[in-house]
């Protein structure tokens, strides 16, 4: 057939199917309605073919043909190290699994079409990628290797399975070593890499500062804040005008005694407390005082737009990176010692059982009488000595003001308790380097009753401020937490039994409170660890939404984030909702603004927190990997925390985690039961459990795909005594 015929042909074929009256048909019916000869058939075939791979039809898994929508649907594609991937869709509860051979060569984050191959109920439905719709990788980041006519990137994403080639003259000057940005300029077919062009050059792999600086660009995390930024945020008063404070005369709370807890190197405070007692009821009055960042970054200016396109600010190992220029997150909006500032306060009534019975909402001014830290608090409340540099006698006048609040802390935990809060207490790394970027320590720390103190207060606020808003059905944001997905609730389920334990549920759903008792019921014992991480693990991610859903996590029906605009910028977003209420309230077209703008703000916060969250653990891992390179051939005790059928991983009590693979178990061959989570091994019985402690020396550590890997230490034994 000629080629003029076949054009006619591939138009007639896409008119017919695009036809309103159409109905999907194999190959041979389409060949008899439009009057093919059975010679030309294949022809036919060949156009129907091309047809799909353009994406301009779909094929069903019985063969017929017609409108792509009907038989595809759209996802993104995660890529696995082994070659084959899984597609998340919008609305299914389980991912797509595509084998090797059907990925079409899409790379990791990549918006494709796919078509449903295979369904299967209890386990992932199968699939093959018709069409890759939008690339999700422009930029990468990677180590360049030079040739004598071309280089290629290795990307330091282990999930983009290719190299990026890199023609002669496009690689400005790199040499072996270099780790690069590359932009791709062509995605490649079944015979060609992607090819690309080195845009800059970040340094030697081997320079101080370079392994972070690879993560903060993969991510695309901004590192400086432009000029017009800069200059904005510097146009800003250094001090709070005088008729600022006059218009908040009602709400002039600088008489009250407020201090604020944080870190000892947080320089961006945007909550204080006061707290008042009344000794003949019992009640109590406490203010949560958040920095009013509204009133200096306004909608739709510059700081407003760069604050949403970084969404939170980022807590990197060795740096920050601040939502806001330092000149508002560390100066006019931070709550410095002795420092006229404007807030927002949610003041709560509360009564001597801690049921919150009454509160409001105001604009108002505050002036902190004390720049407290977490450990200065700690010290005062259990009369211990103080060593961080700071002076403990300096606490003293606030002493029973600290008492006061640990009283009323601790009952408002107990309440949150009483109705099912979940409170997973994870200690964090904490990870000291050197002046050049090197790991010196690395060790876990865990929150105390100061850290407690302060996360009660805020919660209080968040959800009296929810609460308050949700009943005036107005437009708003809250955090919301959805129950676990039945699947892996059952899975918990399955591997808490057998360690003696059980969670009570009803059906598919389970109450907090039931969460709750399995955390109390473990605590002390050899388990606890393991069955805390996997009953996290189960949990749905926390994120933003314009409805309330209420927090499973928390136990509460209306939750927000209120108490840190400095660093999130959903709290700066409702709180310019909520000084707009107080303001005279909101009008129908203000309504109908927020009621547009919302859903976007949203899905764009939780989109660039989990972006953080990712970047803020890959730092935390390549510098695990730096500091155990160090350690390789020495011998450490750890608990087992991880089984798969590939290795078990290897918690140290520095939370450095490591696997042992299977293949270097011993001469055993050992067989996974993911229903009791264990390794038995098949000659000798001998069984690897969650929460079991081992004996490991250190193999090897890589920093570029940021793993650790351990070997057991053979006839290893606790000593008991």
């Amino acid at each position: 057939m000629q080629q003029e015929q076949k054009e006619k042909l591939k138009k007639l074929v896409l008119e017919l199917i695009n036809d309103k009256i159409y109905v999907p048909m194999k190959t041979k019916e389409m060949a008899s309605l439009i009057g093919i000869p059975k010679a030309e058939r294949s022809t036919l075939q060949e156009i129907l073919d091309t047809l799909v791979s353009e994406g301009q039809i779909g094929v069903s898994v019985k063969g017929r043909y017609g409108k792509k929508e009907s038989f595809t649907t759209v996802g993104i594609f995660h890529a696995n190290l082994r070659g084959f991937g899984f597609v998340t869709i919008e609305g299914r509860d389980q991912d797509v699994f595509i084998p090797a051979e059907n990925t079409a060569r899409a790379l990791d984050g990549d918006k494709v079409r796919i078509l449903i191959t295979k369904e299967a109920s209890g386990q992932s439905a199968e699939g093959r990628v018709t069409q890759i719709l939008e690339h999700a990788n422009k930029e990468l980041v990677g180590i360049y290797r030079k040739n004598k006519n071309f280089g290629f990137v290795e990307p330091d994403n282990q999930k983009i399975l290719t190299d990026i080639f890199i023609p002669q003259g496009k690689d400005m000057r790199a040499v072996n070593g270099h780790k690069v940005m590359v932009r791709i300029v062509n995605y490649g077919d079944a015979h060609h890499k992607p090819e690309g062009i080195i845009t800059e050059i970040l340094g030697h792999i081997t320079d101080p500062g370079v392994d972070i600086l690879s993560i903060i660009r993969a991510y695309g995390l901004p590192e400086t804040f432009p000029k017009d930024i800069l200059e904005a945020a510097a146009s800003i008063p250094e001090t709070v005008p005088a008729e600022a404070i006059a218009r908040r005369s009602a709400h002039d709370f600088r008489n009250l005694t407020t201090v604020t807890i944080d870190g000892e190197d947080a320089k961006d405070l945007d909550d204080a407390i006061s707290l008042e007692k009344d000794l003949k009821t019992g009640f109590y009055k406490l203010y949560v005082h958040i920095a009013d960042v509204s009133e200096y970054v306004k909608e739709h200016t510059l700081l407003d737009q760069e604050a949403l396109n970084r969404g939170t600010s980022v807590y990197l190992v060795d740096r920050v990176i601040p939502m806001l220029p330092r000149a508002l997150s560390n100066g006019i909006c931070s709550l410095n010692e002795g420092e006229d500032r404007l807030t927002l306060s949610c003041i709560m009534d509360i009564d001597p059982q801690g049921t919150i019975v009454g509160h409001e909402i105001c604009e108002s001014v505050i002036r902190s009488d004390k720049r407290m830290s977490y450990s200065g608090v700690h010290a005062v409340l259990n009369d211990t000595e103080l060593n961080n540099g700071e002076d403990k006698a300096s606490y003293l006048p606030f002493r029973d003001l600290l008492f006061r609040m640990r009283e009323l802390a601790e009952l408002l935990r107990k309440k949150r308790y009483a109705r099912g809060g979940i409170d997973f207490d994870f200690p964090e790394s904490k990870i000291e380097l050197d002046e050049r970027g090197h790991v010196v320590k690395i060790y876990p720390y865990s929150r105390n009753e100061s850290n407690m103190l302060i996360e009660d207060f805020m919660l209080a606020a968040n959800e009296t401020v929810a609460e308050d808003y949700f009943w005036q059905q107005l437009p708003f944001l809250y955090r919301v937490h959805e129950k676990p997905d039945p699947e892996k609730l059952r899975q918990l389920e399955l591997m808490v039994e057998n360690f003696g334990h059980v969670i009570h549920h009803k059906g598919d759903e389970v109450h907090p409170k039931e969460i709750q008792k399995l955390l109390d019921s473990i605590v002390g014992t050899p388990e606890e660890a393991v069955i805390q991480t996997m009953t996290l693990r189960s949990m749905k991610q926390a994120r933003y939404s314009t409805e309330n859903s209420g927090h499973f996590g928390l136990a509460a029906k209306y939750y927000t984030h209120f108490t840190s605009p400095i660093r999130r910028y959903p709290d700066l977003q409702i709180h310019r909702i909520i000084k707009e209420n107080l303001r005279g309230g909101l009008r129908p077209r203000r309504i109908e603004h927020y009621r547009e703008l919302l859903p976007g703000v949203a899905d764009r916060s939780s989109t660039l927190e989990r972006r953080a969250d990712e970047a803020e653990r890959e730092t935390n891992k390549l510098k695990k990997c730096e500091y155990i390179q160090h350690h390789i051939g020495e011998e450490f005790t750890g608990v087992i925390s991880g089984i798969t059928n590939y290795g078990i991983y290897v918690e140290l009590p520095n939370t450095v985690e490591g696997m042992v693979a299977l293949r270097l178990m011993d001469s055993d061959f050992y067989t996974f039961h993911p229903d009791k989570y264990e390794l038995v091994g098949e000659r000798t019985g001998k069984v690897y459990r969650l929460g079991d402690t081992v004996r490991i020396s250190v193999m090897n550590a890589d920093r570029l795909t940021r793993t650790i890997d351990f070997m057991l230490v053979p006839d290893w034994k606790q000593d008991l005594t």
